[in-house]
């Protein structure tokens, strides 16, 4: 399996867009045909975790084990992000540590796969104009421990305020930045000769609503996103 390291993002738009048809499926054998397994029983929580401010922001989408394994790596992934308005940071440019995220799958509190911003229409270098004008991002995990190996991809999607707001969670930011990646995930259908299908299905239960262990202090309605995204051939 190739392996791409994370240390320099714009290094890695670069490297994964010879690759975008090619990316190995990840290894995800060992339990098939689940959407996802429910990290709760096994340890893990719906909230990752933020040292800062000990809270938490909530896995508010997840990316279905069943969808199509080059979606479900890392490769794959980012060029069906790219196609919902999502590039790489800044030049790599991160501030504050990485958030972790416990799903159960017998890794314990991992430290997020890597961070996706708004790009403004550039997967290069937009999401710089996110760092300054706000916008939707994604934290993201993959549930692949040898617990609960389905291969699912866990996101914690937020809308933020621009700079002159300290680039905060905007209000009602969880629902929002959800509810845009999911909008934006069901209207795309074609991204750089790759044709999509994406379902989605609204999971409540996994997330209480309200405010109790949410960073900022902002409520959620508690509803999770399961998005299956197909490749059409």
């Amino acid at each position: 399996m190739v392996y791409i390291p994370f240390a320099s993002l714009l290094g890695l738009q670069a490297a994964l867009e010879p690759l975008v048809l090619k990316q190995p499926v990840p290894d995800t054998a060992s339990i098939a045909g689940f959407d996802f397994i429910d990290p709760r029983p096994g340890g893990g929580s719906l909230l990752d975790h933020d040292s800062g401010s000990g809270l938490g922001e909530p896995l508010n989408v997840i990316i279905s084990g069943n969808s199509d394994p080059w979606v479900l790596a890392d490769g794959g992934f980012v060029h069906f992000a790219n196609g919902l308005g999502f590039g790489v940071e800044c030049f790599g440019a991160h501030l504050g540590a990485p958030q972790t995220a416990n799903l159960g799958d017998g890794h314990g509190w991992v430290n997020q796969t890597f961070e996706l911003r708004d790009d403004y229409g550039n997967p290069d270098i937009g999401s710089c104009w996110e760092s300054l004008l706000g916008g939707n991002h994604l934290r993201l995990w993959r549930q692949n421990g040898p617990n609960a190996n389905t291969g699912a991809v866990f996101l914690a999607v937020s809308e933020e305020e621009n700079l002159s707001n300290k680039h905060t969670v905007a209000p009602n930011g969880y629902n929002a930045g959800r509810d845009n990646l999911v909008k934006s995930a069901l209207a795309l259908k074609q991204y750089q000769g790759v044709k999509y299908s994406t379902v989605a299905k609204n999971i409540t239960g996994l997330i209480p609503p309200g405010s109790s262990g949410i960073n900022h202090g902002i409520a959620t309605d508690g509803v999770v996103v399961l998005l299956t995204v197909k490749i059409v051939k």
